[in-house]
């Protein structure tokens, strides 16, 4: 029986499956299952036939990676072509776009790469068309776009987040706070700092069993659910920030675009007639969570021209250094601050410090 199978089989089980207390423990089992067959999926041997597809996978460049998402024709190449000038193949038929095309867009003096993905099919994590590639990509950004077409129905947007999902991509949410360490012996240990709605110890010990893991310390400090912690246990999951862009708002009425302004995450556009593309790059900006830090070279004014743009995770004076080059940590004494990160204009700091975004750094070297 193939992998596809029999997680349809699971699924069709867990569907037929009362959701109560005598039969949590059951359901767990069956997710632990379910998680284990799409790893396969997604990590197929190498014996597999089909390879990993031509033109899929595109050399990173800029400080971020923005992917485009959606069914075929929901006007990705064109929102594309006029954000970049980039060309993708540009037709009102499905599956235009049979490659991935990469574009750069430079925006706040930041580069940012901007990769027009292949329409996304139902059935994309079950190996479905060339899903399976298209979101193995989608796995490197930074940030996705899933365009979304607003005359079609919004089933469309639950479809690709199930196929996110089922490939190990969350997004807009955070990594559970579980802490999940296995040992040598004693058994499963469980503990936690809120009280659990969903799981309990002998729920927790038939996912572990599924793993076969008999001997581990487990401590939540949030409600979890059973798939945040067969999440935590599978270690592979991305979390990536998501916009929804709702694209070809100039068919539709005042009314329905103000419903639509009410989903969360979303973006309402005209990539035809480039409606409303300011909001969609700040909100861009504000997800990606870039740090953009100015230079100013010793007795000069600062460089407002080229910014070193860093991310939001790693922003402190030594990322900044290394960002410049290597070779400037060496003889590294500390760093003159101006901004937002310090209290005194300048300070003082050492290579430690998290900077801030449009901060000024000046740094001064060790005296040999």
């Amino acid at each position: 029986m193939s992998i596809v199978q029999r997680i349809k089989d699971i699924e069709d089980e867990m569907a037929k499956t009362q959701k109560n207390k005598a039969t949590s423990h059951h359901l767990g089992t069956l997710k632990a299952k379910l998680a284990k067959l799409r790893r396969e999926l997604l990590t197929p041997t190498s014996g597999a036939g089909g390879g990993p597809g031509v033109g899929f996978d595109v050399a990173k460049t800029g400080v971020a990676r923005v992917g485009f998402v959606g069914f075929p024709s929901v006007g990705k190449s064109t929102l594309m072509s006029k954000l970049t000038g980039t060309h993708s193949e540009v037709g009102a038929y499905e599956f235009t776009t049979l490659t991935t095309v990469p574009g750069v867009i430079q925006y706040k003096g930041a580069k940012i790469q901007i990769l027009d993905l292949p329409g996304i099919i139902e059935g994309a994590k079950d190996g479905k068309g060339r899903g399976r590639q298209v979101i193995a990509v989608a796995r490197t950004c930074s940030l996705i776009f899933i365009v979304l077409d607003v005359l079609k129905p919004l089933t469309h947007k639950r479809i690709i987040e199930k196929e996110m999902e089922g490939f190990g991509i969350r997004l807009n949410k955070e990594p559970p706070n579980i802490i999940f360490k296995k040992k040598e012996k004693g058994g499963v240990s469980m503990s936690s700092t809120v009280n659990l709605t969903h799981l309990d110890l002998d729920t927790v010990k038939a996912i572990l069993s599924e793993y076969r893991i008999h001997n581990a310390d487990v401590r939540f400090n949030l409600d979890a659910t059973e798939d945040e912690f067969i999440d935590i246990i599978e270690g592979n999951r991305i979390y990536i920030p998501c916009i929804y862009v709702l694209n070809k708002i100039d068919q539709i009425s005042i009314e329905e675009l103000d419903i639509i302004y009410k989903i969360p995450h979303a973006v309402p556009i005209s990539s035809h007639h480039e409606w409303n593309f300011d909001d969609l790059l700040a909100t861009m900006w504000k997800y990606l969570a870039l740090v953009r830090v100015y230079t100013k070279p010793k007795g000069q004014a600062p460089d407002y021209s080229a910014p070193v743009v860093l991310k939001g995770t790693a922003s402190t004076v030594e990322d900044f250094c290394n960002n410049i080059h290597k070779a400037i940590l060496e003889n590294f004494s500390h760093a003159l601050v101006w901004g937002r990160s310090v209290k005194h204009q300048p300070q003082k700091v050492g290579k430690e410090h998290v900077l801030l975004d449009e901060d000024v750094v000046s740094i001064v070297k060790r005296i040999k």
